[in-house]
């Protein structure tokens, strides 16, 4: 039995544990009648059912499987040739690829060897016994907490009580497992951050002025030993972030007021609509719209007023990602000037104020909390876009803030520094970590004034 159907019976098994406990409740309460001599109500017995049905075999499920290749792999090298075990490290790895490649399938190069063959039928043969197991095991668990806790219904069990906590602790787990990955992120940027802070000063990397991260790739090899100043990156990101915020921040703050404060039903049902499906359009197709409508009618405008302009510029990059992140400015404003209590406007009707002077001076600040909050996700959007200043702004990075030359961000270094086969404990790969480093940082500082602005006037203003 595969995986995936074993993973279908045991959800189908919880759903019938969820039927079976409830009805349970029904025929120890006397009936629909009965229900009031129930400490719960039916639907938490079943849940109940459900969750002792389900998490433990699921559980199990998720174990056996992360651990199932490692033992069947080790099974499989203990088994082989006294002659092929005592390989180096490095081919007895390439042999075990080949056992399991032709496990799964995959076509290997040139012929399989008689033992590598054997070792692939002993690996499928016990894969088999494992998945016959797992099933066996994981569905008499299911059945058993179906069994047991179905037998413990009576009026008295505080179902909810338990199924509450139960919640609760998932919810724990959830939370706990993205805290962890939060760290574990940070970390695994961190440490390789510090090997490139080995091979680059620390100085050199955040103030210098110039970005060349080509560096010879073998010892024989003559290439530059590479300059890693952060600044020019930072720079385009900065240029074409804060290009792209003049778009989005004025376009998207304007329409959210007149949808939520100008416009009628009918209006706003369509028009939101419309505005919100910018931000379903994939980033490349935006790329391509830069690419071949916006930069060749900066270029061709910029020609006839007699100025240079670059095929590739910051302007065409950012105006194109200052549209595609409209949406998030707009939509999220909207929903919390609609979220400003009625009573603060009509307070300020009753005192003889405008209609334009109640949204400058009453709604706009009560909800500036909500307008911080949706700019700062459109900051992190328009610094985190990758594909649009690929395509429209280029790759050099230049230290210039004109918006008409060629330059580019930290995401596409990051990219284009991953890229390859330059070998990766390199200063030119770990570059990428120390940016994103940077980058993470910078964000983080974004989020901290951001976060003050909305404490501040949070509290005035509730």
């Amino acid at each position: 039995m595969s995986p995936t159907t074993l993973l279908f019976i045991l959800l189908a098994l919880s759903t019938c544990g969820y039927y079976a406990g409830r009805r349970r409740a029904f025929a120890v309460g006397g009936g629909s009648a009965g229900i009031k001599n129930l400490h719960s109500r039916p639907i938490y017995y079943g849940s109940l059912t459900a969750l002792w049905c389900g998490i433990p075999a699921l559980l199990l499920f998720g174990f056996w499987l992360a651990f199932e290749s490692t033992l069947i792999t080790h099974l499989v090298v203990v088994d082989l040739p006294e002659t092929m075990r005592d390989l180096p490290a490095a081919e007895l790895n390439l042999k075990v690829n080949k056992i399991q490649n032709l496990v799964s399938g995959n076509i290997i190069a040139g012929a399989v060897e008689p033992q590598i063959q054997v070792a692939a039928d002993h690996y499928r043969n016990l894969k088999t016994t494992s998945n016959a197991a797992l099933a066996v095991v994981a569905i008499s668990m299911a059945i058993l907490g179906l069994v047991i806790v179905r037998a413990k219904i009576t009026p008295t069990l505080r179902a909810r009580n338990r199924v509450e906590q139960v919640i609760k602790y998932i919810l724990i787990v959830c939370s706990t497992i993205a805290i962890f990955t939060t760290v574990g992120i940070v970390l695994s940027v961190l440490f390789e951050s510090i090997r490139f802070f080995q091979k680059v000063p620390v100085a050199e990397f955040l103030f210098g002025l110039k970005w060349s991260p080509q560096t010879a790739i073998r010892a024989d090899q003559v290439g530059s030993s590479g300059a890693f100043g952060a600044v020019p990156v930072f720079t385009g990101t900065l240029l074409i972030s804060a290009i792209a915020m003049c778009v989005a921040v004025p376009t998207g703050l304007m329409s959210a007021i007149y949808l939520s404060e100008y416009a009628n039903k009918k209006f706003r049902a369509v028009a939101k609509p419309l505005i919100e499906i910018l931000a379903g359009i994939p980033t490349v197709v935006y790329g391509f719209f830069a690419a071949l409508t916006i930069a060749p009618f900066i270029r061709d405008t910029g020609g006839l007023l007699g100025l240079g302009v670059s095929s590739e510029s910051a302007l065409a990059a950012g105006l194109v990602m200052g549209i595609m992140i409209i949406p998030f400015v707009s939509s999220l404003s909207d929903d919390f000037i609609n979220a400003v209590p009625q009573a603060l406007r009509d307070g300020s009707y009753s005192l003889g104020a405008t209609q334009s002077e109640t949204i400058k001076q009453v709604i706009l600040p009560a909800a500036l909390p909500g307008i911080v909050g949706g700019i700062l996700l459109a900051v992190s959007r328009a610094i985190g876009e990758t594909m649009i200043v690929v395509m429209a702004a280029g790759l050099a990075a230049n230290l210039t803030l004109n918006p008409l030359e060629t330059v580019t961000t930290v995401t596409v270094q990051i990219v284009t520094l991953l890229v390859g086969d330059q070998e990766f404990d390199s200063a030119k790969t770990l570059a990428a970590f120390a940016l994103g480093l940077l980058l993470f940082v910078v964000t983080l500082l974004l989020n901290v004034i951001a976060l003050h602005v909305v404490r501040k006037y949070r509290e005035q203003y509730e």
